[in-house]
């Protein structure tokens, strides 16, 4: 059995009978999960496990684990500062920022794999143009250039993790007020404007070997008419033609209000995968979910196959065997060097 198109969600901290048989399910390829499926270390290390067990090849399992206001996995992991931290450090020490932003990279995608978390969909790639709150300080930095500099340094270190890295998200998000999650944001600035500015990181991450993207619940009037993760002109065109991507596209979370203008949810889904998505996400929606399952239809495709099959992590140790690891120390050390609250309590 190869993995499906669609990434779904659980409920709780173990798999229900329910959700096991939903799991099996030839057209589920993933599992993303939230802080509501983590309790401990211990218990998320099983219930991944537990997801790996049901399949071959093992479904993808995924989680945002971005740091700052975005981080799913807290006590038993080490807090990681949002990333605008890392920009502002650059602006001081660009030798600095870049060494920071390689053990950041590194240090949590380190962690995720010694629970056998496979991808953090990290980094983010939008700019902080001070316009996007949901974007904000989730993003490196307002200048192109920094911010490609910097996700380079990052992945580097998620790759030597052991992960694969999620560029998002495309062709950017920064420069819309709206909130994607409530709304569905509108960009009116030209093709050039975006390729030249937002684009920018993009295009220098997909050099340096950017393993997948996710597009952004965004409609670009003059570009296209359709949000940018329906839209074969994004996807096709200029992704995978002009960028000349190689890697997996994911879709945003179908159930967000940006992705509305998709209709019904087996035709979003239809739409995105037909448009050019490799995996579709549904989440926080049973019955969204199971209306996909119902209406998707047969979508194979064997070199969505092979791109997502490349997102699987490799080489993970203990959480146990990471805290020996003298490498570990010191990363956490310097992750700290560059957190503005470091004795927030993350438990709050």
């Amino acid at each position: 059995m190869s993995l499906g198109p669609l990434m779904v969600d659980i409920e709780g901290i173990e798999l229900s009978a329910e959700e096991r048989e939903v799991l099996r399910h030839p057209l589920v390829g993933g599992v993303i999960l939230f802080t509501r499926n983590f309790e401990s270390v211990e218990q998320v290390r099983k219930l991944v496990d537990d997801i790996h067990a049901l399949r071959e090849p093992r479904l993808l399992v995924a989680v945002d684990q971005e740091g700052g206001r975005v981080q799913r996995f807290r006590s038993g992991f080490t807090r990681l500062p949002a990333v605008r931290g890392l920009g502002r450090l650059y602006d001081r020490d660009q030798k600095e920022a870049l060494l920071c932003a390689e053990a950041s990279g590194w240090l949590m995608a380190s962690e995720l794999r010694a629970v056998d978390v496979d991808i953090s969909f990290a980094p983010i790639l939008d700019l902080d143009v001070g316009v996007s709150g949901v974007i904000g300080d989730r993003a490196f930095h307002e200048q192109p250039h920094v911010v490609a500099e910097l996700a380079h340094a990052y992945i580097i270190g998620m790759r030597n993790a052991g992960m694969a890295s999620t560029g998002k998200h495309f062709p950017g998000h920064g420069s819309v007020e709206a909130d994607s999650h409530f709304a569905v944001p509108v960009d009116h600035r030209s093709y050039q404007d975006i390729a030249s500015h937002d684009m920018f990181s993009f295009e220098r991450m997909i050099r340096y070997g950017l393993a997948a993207v996710m597009m952004a619940h965004v409609i670009y009037t003059q570009a296209d008419s359709r949000v940018a993760g329906y839209s074969p002109y994004w996807i096709e065109q200029v992704l995978r033609q002009t960028l000349d991507f190689q890697g997996a596209v994911f879709s945003d979370d179908l159930s967000m209000a940006g992705a509305d203008t998709g209709g019904e949810f087996g035709e979003r889904a239809r739409t995105a995968l037909l448009a050019g998505c490799d995996m579709v996400l549904v989440c926080n929606n049973p019955a969204g979910r199971d209306s996909t399952l119902a209406h998707i239809g047969d979508l194979d495709n064997p070199i969505s196959h092979l791109r997502l099959a490349r997102m699987h992590g490799k080489h993970g140790r203990t959480m146990a065997q990471l805290h020996a690891d003298p490498r570990w120390q010191q990363a956490v050390r310097t992750v700290q060097s560059y957190d503005p609250e470091p004795l927030l309590d993350m438990d709050m």
